[in-house]
């Protein structure tokens, strides 16, 4: 019993932690608009350095030495949060499974910085595009076998 109270005081000072004006807390982007955000993919020319499973380039749009997945199975749920942050802040978190000279100069992600000219509807547009892409997956964990001694 002592052990429960502890965790469930634990769990509520947990929640209510002010990560002062650097929290997420509050934050949120209106829903987005699946089709359009298909249309920024096409625009913006994503496609010549991600690729997302049975969505086709465009003809003429390729770059053989970066080809960053996008969309399929996850162990951690991509929210809307950590998407909208990989598109405006790339080096954030940088892609796994890649080497990082294919994926990065010093540190800092090869993505180009859309900032400037993706405007706020098309970025909403896009992360709601490309949240559907992907697939939680239950996290495997290991299956020890038992020992006798």
């Amino acid at each position: 019993m002592k052990y429960l109270l502890f965790c469930c005081f634990a769990l509520i000072s947990l929640i209510s932690c002010d990560l002062g004006p650097d929290s997420p807390q509050g934050f949120s982007l209106p829903l987005g608009d699946v089709n359009k955000g298909a249309a920024v993919l096409t625009k913006y020319q994503c496609l010549a350095c991600h690729h997302i499973n049975g969505i086709e380039q465009a003809a003429g749009i390729n770059n053989p030495d970066l080809n960053i997945r996008l969309g399929g199975e996850s162990t951690q749920v991509k929210t809307y949060a950590k998407l909208v942050s990989s598109v405006i802040n790339p080096s954030h978190k940088l892609a796994r499974g890649y080497p990082l000279a294919v994926i990065s100069v010093e540190g800092d992600s090869k993505m180009k910085n859309f900032n400037d000219v993706m405007t706020i509807t098309e970025l909403v547009d896009l992360v709601t595009f490309l949240q559907p892409h992907y697939e939680l997956v239950p996290y495997r964990s290991t299956n020890y076998q038992f020992y006798a001694y």
